[in-house]
């Protein structure tokens, strides 16, 4: 059993390894997180969270002390390279496949255990949020680890067996946890949970295993040094700031064009659960059909349909959102084995087969999709055909073919082939397409451009248009955004050592303030690519004062 465990945390790693550090810096949650995080290394200020001049006050500081760690344990310091920072994300995936092997073997065995974390291992989107350095990878395994000893002692007490001690401790140091990573999303997805319980079950009493008074007291000490020294630090702007605007604002609008009508986690289902996303339907719908049957089933159910409606009620949808339900899906597909084959594979309802096979769709649309970007991308964007992306094509396909049961009930062998299939798919388009679709990648080529045109050690950079926290990253946390003006301003306040960056048909504007202070622009080199995030064709120059 513990070494289905040891297997698990192996399996996630290598399955989250290839990309780590080939992958560029990501605009622009990623970026932000990373630079501030970077900030802090430089500063030596662990308690304040800042962008630059900006304060970043939309989550707590759980993240940043992890990425701090990080890179203090690299020996790097502030220069540590992207992949030091994407580590952490990286251990928690690992840590939340290992934490629903564990949940999974003591609800319903070794097998089905081994199976869960597997699934967990090789969907989509922990195979992206693993090599990506912010918050939501570390918070789903602080929601595992909570909602595996929550899940223990919900099925101890279903058979008046005694709740070991160490449970409610799990639950609550990971509840502390959660919430210095994550704000409220961990301790809502198990109230959630309880909550579903209670209306099946009209049971309350299990609940006061929990410890609650203790529990509170351990989730206090965790979270309360940090935010008593970041309310006195921001003067109590931290909590305006992530509790008035961040928080309430998704609650009740579309943030930062977020804002997607109910539905939207429905249809983009298919592609975070690829491929394991018909596998999981089936048996889900299975344990619907026997959810009186079974306490674990009513746990797993209670686990993923709450969180699932509560956001898609919330106007502010971004696909990760809701993967801190996923691993009760994924329990569901260990359960299934358990049962016999005439059991497991009981035909469905007309409106759960329909279901089904709009879910079957969904799958063959995203393999067939996955395919065409492996192969499409490089062609589009570098006008170039990468070899890769044949094997990269094939695996994709082949996964999906695998992914299609026959039955509902799928062999633990079979969900291993799948998901290593998945996890050659994902090695392929992470960490070596992606990385060669240069044309995207304008921050490095920008780095690349002031490291071989640098004229002074001390020389900092301006831009603008190009205006991405990933630039801030690699270039330098004393990078300037502003405008065509500001880059102009910038180069005469420093003509000897200054390096400015403005689009190219803007180069007319640039010279005329340059030659208003008897100065003329000289242009060192060009840069083309496109902004994924704003959709900008974008020419760049790189200038400084001709001498």
């Amino acid at each position: 059993m513990n070494r289905n465990y040891l297997f698990l945390f192996l399996f996630s790693i290598v399955m989250t390894a290839s990309g780590l550090a080939s992958l560029p810096p990501v605009d622009r949650d990623e970026s932000r997180f990373v630079q501030a995080t970077k900030q802090m290394v430089e500063t030596g200020d662990y308690v304040d969270i800042r962008l630059q001049d900006v304060t970043r006050y939309k989550k707590p500081i759980g993240i940043y002390w992890l990425q701090s760690a990080a890179v203090a344990l690299s020996g790097e310091g502030a220069a540590a390279p992207i992949w030091i920072y994407r580590l952490v994300s990286m251990l928690g995936i690992a840590l939340a496949v290992v934490g629903i092997g564990w949940t999974g073997t003591k609800l319903f065995g070794a097998n089905a255990g081994l199976a869960a974390g597997l699934i967990m291992a090789a969907i989509f989107a922990t195979a992206f949020e693993g090599r990506d350095a912010k918050t939501d990878a570390m918070l789903l395994a602080c929601c595992v680890i909570a909602q595996g000893a929550l899940a223990q002692v919900y099925w101890a007490s279903k058979r008046n067996e005694p709740v070991p001690g160490h449970l409610p401790w799990i639950f609550w140091i990971a509840q502390g946890f959660g919430i210095l990573v994550k704000g409220p999303v961990s301790p809502l997805l198990s109230l959630l949970t309880a909550a579903a319980l209670f209306a099946f079950d009209r049971d309350w009493r299990w609940l006061l295993k929990m410890k609650l008074v203790r529990g509170v007291g351990i989730v206090l000490v965790i979270v309360l040094p940090w935010l008593v020294l970041i309310t006195w630090k921001s003067g109590g702007a931290f909590f305006q700031e992530a509790v008035g605007k961040d928080m309430l604002n998704k609650v009740a609008q579309g943030e930062e064009s977020h804002g997607l009508p109910p539905g939207f986690y429905m249809l983009t289902y298919s592609l975070f659960m690829w491929p394991f996303g018909l596998i999981a339907v089936g048996a889900g719908l299975q344990a619907i059909n026997r959810l009186w049957d079974d306490p674990r089933l009513r746990f797993c159910l209670a686990w993923y349909v709450p969180f699932w409606l509560v956001f898609e009620a919330i106007p502010t949808k971004l696909p990760h959102y809701v993967m801190p339900a996923y691993p009760g899906m994924a329990l569901l597909v260990g359960w299934l084995l358990t049962l016999p084959a005439d059991k497991a594979n009981a035909p469905l309802k007309r409106w759960q087969t329909w279901l089904w096979w709009a879910t079957a769709f969904g799958l063959a649309v995203v393999a067939i999709g996955l395919a065409v970007v492996c192969v499409g991308a490089p062609l589009y964007l570098t006008k170039t055909f990468s070899w890769w992306s044949i094997p990269a094509a094939i695996a994709a396909l082949v996964t999906g073919y695998l992914a299609f049961p026959r039955q509902l009930q799928v062999p633990l062998p079979r969900i291993a082939a799948i998901a290593i299939c998945a996890g050659i798919t994902f090695s392929l388009l992470f960490g070596v397409i992606a990385p060669s679709l240069r044309p995207i990648w304008l921050s490095p080529a920008v780095k690349a451009a002031v490291d071989a045109n640098r004229p002074c050690d001390t020389t900092v950079l301006a831009s603008a248009k190009f205006q991405e926290p990933s630039l801030v990253f690699l270039v330098g946390t004393q990078t300037v955004l502003t405008d065509v003006e500001g880059v102009a301003q910038h180069l005469l306040a420093d003509p000897s050592c200054a390096l400015g960056l403005a689009p190219i048909k803007d180069e007319q504007k640039l010279a005329e303030v340059l030659t208003a202070q008897g100065k003329s622009a000289k242009r060192l080199t060009e840069i083309d690519g496109i902004n994924y995030s704003s959709g900008d064709k974008l020419s760049l120059g790189l200038y400084r004062v001709a001498p």
